[in-house]
């Protein structure tokens, strides 16, 4: 079972965690918090991901709480941010910015940085970045 079907299998409401999610093999709540904000660490202070930075609303504590819920429910975790904010749309809600294949870059280059600095399974960091790239391919709407 692959981690989109982990998404699309979670019902509205379901918080159990099945032990065989990524987000179970990550380390639960404590490592995807810990995840999303060494994201954003990285993003805040590694000059590679300025342009990436300076879209992003200030201050980031609430964007790196929405980016923590998002990325449990992406990892087949609590479907908190489903019941606070509805159904992902993610290319939906990022067509409000121009998302060119260099932000997109730099996305991948802080997860990287963050997945593998917070990650002691290597082979699950690389399955997540695989199926993130893919995401993050998605989001690009703008050349």
């Amino acid at each position: 079972m692959g981690i989109r079907d982990f998404f699309n299998t979670k019902r509205k409401g379901d918080n159990k965690v099945n032990e065989t999610t990524p987000y179970y093999r990550l380390g639960g709540e404590d490592k995807v918090r810990e995840l999303a904000n060494r994201f954003y660490d990285i993003m805040e202070t590694d000059s590679i991901a300025s342009e990436l930075l300076a879209m992003h609303p200030m201050p980031l504590d609430k964007i790196r709480h929405v980016f923590f819920l998002y990325l449990s429910l992406w990892m087949g975790g609590p479907d908190d941010y489903q019941q606070q904010f509805g159904h992902p749309r993610l290319r939906a809600r990022h067509l409000p910015f121009s998302v060119t294949p260099n932000l997109k870059a730099q996305w991948m280059y802080c997860m990287r940085k963050a997945m593998f600095a917070t990650t002691d399974d290597i082979l699950l960091a690389n399955q997540l970045l695989q199926s993130l790239d893919q995401l993050a391919e998605h989001m690009i709407n703008s050349e």
